[in-house]
């Protein structure tokens, strides 16, 4: 307890050095920015990263701008969670469910002014999101059925648009519904052009180089400044199509700014001294933020668990590269691919302490691939609490033991040893790999771990693949579990722990799939083909007994999702599966 006080009080003394010293530069920062957009009614916001495309079907970051200026055929009402209409009015389904004709809204125009229409739907689906050439992991959530067939697309006129699929596909409204609609008239011509590899131009279009008034959307905001590791700056689409109660122009509020800040702590200093009208709450910003709440103006909402599921996952790929050497040390990778060893670590690893001292106690176990929420969501799923005595048993049947230094080695006698990566934009998680490393030295194993930014994480995760181990997380775990399908499918372009090659990369040699993958591709596709809501729960549970069987994935602790916002902004409507600014166009300032 008097460490714990200590503790505190030596943050406080550093967080009120910080603010009375450290905020003058950010101040006068914050303030030219002000003057710059003088009394134009804004928002202003953070992010841990910044964008790393403006082209939405390339883009694999969780950091985009995309839900600013780009919309669908259909939107989620974030409260009821239930399917509106969007860039479509209205949306009729055939009796065999097989048939979807959507009827756009009269009316509709790109930010640039120019018409948006049923070719522009056509053009989105068939041309780009449907074309092979064009490496997008839309492609996964899209494909129908067992015979893995894409929908067909054409327009019936200018307004109506006709879906064809081959065989009823219960998720097809929420996700076809929901994917950005493109401008034809502008991303066309790099479809049709080929570079000298042959590839589409279209490929290398809208890289974050490009001048941000080139970038045409339909959402509610168009780009109008991207100054690079600093912000993004939004304004209001004059040719936006949503209207209020009394019929007035969305959205209300003229301005966003998307502030670049990487550290929580420094959001945590910009949000306190006004800078910012929104953060996330990290759960050791909690309780300075809940004290100073009424003082400064502003609330905190909780909407319970969030939809970021994380955990840690070992690389089962057995491949080599296109140069024959294999992306997983052989040794390293007998032990990633013993399911026993898999479960050992989950039982090794104290998730209850993680929760109350990294967590302080805001966090939630995670013992699913699906949110609480989700109706599919099996509360009877297995769990691994935290027990060092199974976790030593397992690794005993697994063929492990400890030499005389106390190390665990495997049958050959080779020292447990392998890096965990992570990264460092969420401040809790090297505070997780720390404990990891620490509860698995319980269990003779040496963990080395390793930080880096966002972006290149990503790329080694996905590109180079040359890790043990890492630490992450999924976000927008959605309604419907096929919103995960890009990362179980085994062939998914984000099935990160046995990733084949994706389109555009080196071939892999001898990549091959283990047995309870395919299982899992079967559960996910029978899940996806039928209807009967009953019947897909029952598919939906067997799903979650394999992914909790075999630990492809060793889920560990959510935080509550809290956001600080401050009280002039009128109309929040927080949930955990859809954020604090889901209803972004209504939104109003008070000032």
């Amino acid at each position: 307890m008097v460490r714990g006080q200590t503790w505190k009080r030596q943050w406080l003394k550093w967080f009120a050095l910080c603010l009375c010293l450290g905020l003058l530069s950010g101040n006068l920062t914050a303030c030219s920015l002000r003057n710059a957009t003088a009394q134009v009614p804004q928002l202003v916001l953070a992010t841990p990263s910044g964008p790393a495309t403006f082209n939405y079907p390339l883009n694999t970051s969780f950091y985009s701008v995309f839900g600013f200026i780009y919309e669908g055929l259909l939107e989620t009402n974030g409260l009821t969670l239930e399917l509106e209409p969007a860039l479509a009015e209205s949306w009729q389904i055939s009796p065999d469910q097989k048939q979807i004709i959507f009827t756009l809204r009269d009316n509709l125009r790109w930010s640039d002014g120019k018409p948006l229409t049923s070719d522009d739907v056509v053009f989105s689906y068939q041309e780009v999101y449907l074309n092979p050439k064009i490496p997008s992991g839309i492609q996964d959530i899209l494909r129908v059925g067992q015979s893995r067939a894409f929908p067909t697309v054409k327009a019936l006129d200018s307004r109506r648009v006709e879906f064809r699929i081959p065989e009823p596909f219960a998720p097809f409204l929420r996700f076809v519904g929901g994917i950005p609609i493109l401008p034809a008239h502008i991303l066309r011509p790099g479809i049709q052009t080929l570079d000298a590899q042959g590839n589409p131009r279209f490929l290398s279009m809208w890289g974050i180089d490009t001048p941000v008034q080139e970038i045409v959307g339909n959402g509610a905001y168009v780009m109008e400044r991207y100054t690079p590791s600093q912000r993004v700056v939004f304004r209001r689409n004059p040719y936006y199509w949503k209207k209020d109660e009394q019929g007035k122009n969305l959205p209300h509020i003229e301005r966003i700014i998307w502030q670049i800040i990487e550290s929580t702590d420094t959001q945590l200093l910009r949000f306190m001294s006004q800078e910012l009208d929104a953060i996330s709450v990290t759960p050791e910003a909690f309780q300075l933020l809940k004290k100073e709440s009424k003082k400064r103006n502003f609330t905190i909402f909780n909407a319970g668990s969030e939809t970021l599921s994380t955990f840690i996952a070992f690389n089962l790929n057995r491949a080599q590269n296109n140069q024959g050497v294999p992306l997983v040390d052989p040794v390293k990778s007998r032990w990633f691919n013993n399911r026993k060893f898999r479960q050992a670590v989950a039982y090794g690893i104290n998730r209850e302490r993680m929760r109350d001292t990294i967590f302080r106690g805001l966090g939630v176990l995670q013992n699913s691939p699906l949110h609480p929420d989700s109706p599919y969501y099996d509360p009877q799923v297995k769990v691994y609490n935290y027990n060092p005595n199974r976790a030593k048993q397992l690794l005993a049947e697994a063929g492990f033991q400890f030499n005389p230094q106390g190390q665990l080695v495997d049958d050959q006698g080779n020292p447990v040893k392998f890096t965990l990566l992570t990264n460092i934009e969420r401040r809790i998680r090297p505070a997780m790999a720390a404990q990891i490393k620490q509860d698995l030295a319980g269990l003779g194993m040496q963990v080395d771990v390793q930080t880096m930014s966002f972006n290149p994480y990503i790329e080694r995760l996905g590109k180079t693949r040359d890790w043990d181990c890492y630490l992450g997380g999924f976000g927008g775990g959605g309604i419907d579990p096929h919103s995960g399908f890009n990362i179980w499918y085994s062939r998914g372009s984000l099935h990160t722990f046995n990733q084949g090659s994706l389109p555009g990369q080196p071939p892999l040699k001898n990549w091959s799939v283990h047995p309870w993958e395919l299982q899992i591709d079967d559960l996910l596709i029978r899940g996806s083909q039928t209807i009967d809501e009953s019947k897909r729960k029952e598919i939906y549970r067997e799903f979650q007994a394999l992914t909790q069987e075999e630990l492809p994935f060793i889920y560990l602790v959510n935080n509550l999702a809290l956001e600080a916002v401050r009280n002039r902004v009128k109309g929040i409507a927080f949930s955990a599966l859809s954020g604090p600014f889901w209803n972004l166009p209504e939104l109003e300032l008070a000032d």
